[in-house]
């Protein structure tokens, strides 16, 4: 199997926590693809796939977390690595296209036209202009003689401010009268209101890439003191990487392993979904799992807030209803009890039983409940859809015909299947990702989590670099494949909650600026 590979391949490999064997089976996936999700409906309010919630639910399950947590450890968890490059986007191909005239500004570059109107009212404006001025530059002067590439230059470089190059974490989002707060720091913040321990700790879980470690760590030192005394709280916050092992070889169209010069294997990160292995060392009672960017001023977090202990308390309800029942599962219980846990299972959980259930023996439906309960479980709160990019909720069936609630990709949907793709046209809502997580069994025991992936809901993209052609393969997203096995619900959440950062002109709307 290992024929293909040198003895500096064997030696790369093995480096990396590797075998051969691993990257042959990445090598056999680009070869052959991986298999379409089977959607069987979207999951709606209409047909019970998402639960909506009225007042008195609210109040009940934003009470029910707060008496659950009570001697829990609460963990955020927050994808936070990778540099914001993307942010910016329309700014780089600006600069380095402009040259002092456009005979349509506005047509030409629309995006960018937006951002230097309103530029002063970014929180990072102050920074941008003493940045100018420490080279002895007048922001004034430059933007009213439309060189607006140098201003631009100035924010992105690294040798300036360096916003290109930074992480989403380190960008200042929002302004508070004179002082302005990072992603980051809202997060911290955010975190205050609804993961704090019984002992006033508030635990956050970053993953960061490695050549940005330093920079979080510097900025945790410098806000750590004025958060814990503004807040009454103390900060555990920590950090992890992306594991190299979890790198997946690159390939060429003809599925050929691609060399870098030094005739070096090249491999790349295996997106998003590789962060299970991060997500399996934390140790939590609870987690919850938000993206970086998304985050509010502090006049518009009441509603995350509120709806993230409504997640949070509908799990531990139901984690504690399935722990019970797991117990009860030991010690024989009757056929009326059976039935009792068989149909929490299929009402309330959305677990799919056997079409034989009904005719198998007591100690049979005993180990099918058991195996069907016991495993992870999660909440994820769903928005109406607005046309945004991103994941879905569906009934799906999956390669070995069980049928369960999925986040899915568009990526993983055979878009030719009209059947399909009327399916993914009935959608009604999106994924915000908005997670609660209950990652212990009813021993108190953290599951390993890799035996809940489902390997065969990767995806492969072509890239260009240079003249080549590059295939790149995904692992299983995290909230996709990589939780395919957990036990899933949706709940829908308002579109308050869901206030993302993809580009830098999001941060003018009115959620993200000053109440």
């Amino acid at each position: 199997m290992s024929s293909i590979f040198t003895e500096q391949d064997l030696q790369q490999i093995a480096s990396m926590n590797l075998t051969p064997e691993n990257v042959q089976k990445q090598i056999d996936n680009f070869r052959n693809g991986f298999p379409k999700t089977k959607l069987i409906d979207a999951a709606t309010v209409d047909n019970g796939g998402i639960l909506r919630m009225t007042d008195n639910d609210i109040r009940r399950y934003a009470a029910s977390y707060k008496s659950h947590a009570k001697g829990k450890k609460i963990l955020k968890f927050v994808p936070a690595s990778g540099a914001a490059t993307r942010m910016f986007k329309d700014l780089y191909a600006f600069s380095s296209t402009y040259f002092g005239v456009a005979k349509n500004f506005e047509k030409e570059f629309p995006t960018v036209k937006e951002f230097l109107q309103h530029i002063r009212s970014f929180a990072f404006f102050e920074d941008l202009k003493d940045c100018m001025e420490r080279s002895s530059l007048d922001f004034g002067d430059y933007m009213d003689r439309g060189d607006f590439t140098t201003v631009i230059n100035y924010l992105l470089k690294e040798q300036y401010l360096g916003y290109g190059s930074l992480p989403k974490a380190l960008l200042k989002f929002h302004r508070y009268g004179g002082l302005s707060r990072t992603s980051l720091e809202e997060h911290i913040v955010e975190g205050a209101s609804y993961a704090r321990c019984d002992d006033g700790t508030v635990h956050i879980h970053f993953t960061v890439s490695p050549e940005h470690k330093p920079l979080f760590r510097k900025k945790i030192a410098e806000v750590k003191k004025y958060y814990e005394s503004n807040l009454n709280i103390k900060l555990d916050i920590t950090f992890s990487e992306q594991r190299h092992y979890t790198d997946i070889i690159a390939v060429d169209e003809y599925n050929n392993p691609i060399r870098d010069d030094d005739g070096r294997l090249v491999f790349r990160p295996g997106g998003h979904g590789a962060l299970i292995e991060n997500l399996n060392d934390c140790n939590a009672d609870l987690i919850f799992i938000k993206n970086i960017d998304n985050v509010v001023p502090d006049w518009m977090k009441h509603t995350t807030i509120i709806y993230k202990q409504v997640l949070a308390g509908l799990l531990f309800e139901l984690q504690e209803q399935s722990f019970d029942y797991l117990k009860l599962l030991k010690e024989k219980p009757d056929k009326k009890e059976l039935q009792k846990i068989a149909r929490f299972a299929k009402d309330k959980l959305h677990i799919a039983l056997p079409a034989d259930f009904s005719k198998k023996s007591d100690r049979e439906k005993c180990s099918i409940l058991r195996q069907k309960l016991n495993r992870p479980i999660r909440v994820c709160g769903m928005v109406k859809n607005q046309g945004e990019p991103g994941g879905g909720p569906f009934f799906t069936e999956n390669t070995k015909g069980i049928k369960s609630l999925q986040i899915v990709e568009t990526a993983q949907i055979n878009r030719k299947d009209t059947e399909q793709e009327k399916i993914l046209n009935s959608a009604t809502h999106f994924n915000p990702v908005d997670l609660v997580c209950g990652t212990k069994d009813y021993r108190g025991r953290r599951f390993n989590l890799r035996k809940y992936v489902d390997p065969a809901t990767g995806f492969i993209s072509k890239k260009t670099k240079g003249a080549v052609t590059l295939k790149s393969q995904e692992l299983p997203g995290l909230w996709n494949g990589a939780m395919a096995e957990w036990i899933t619900l949706f709940v829908e959440v308002p579109l308050a909650t869901f206030n993302p950062v993809k580009t830098v002109n999001d941060l003018l709307r009115k959620e993200h600026l000053e109440g």
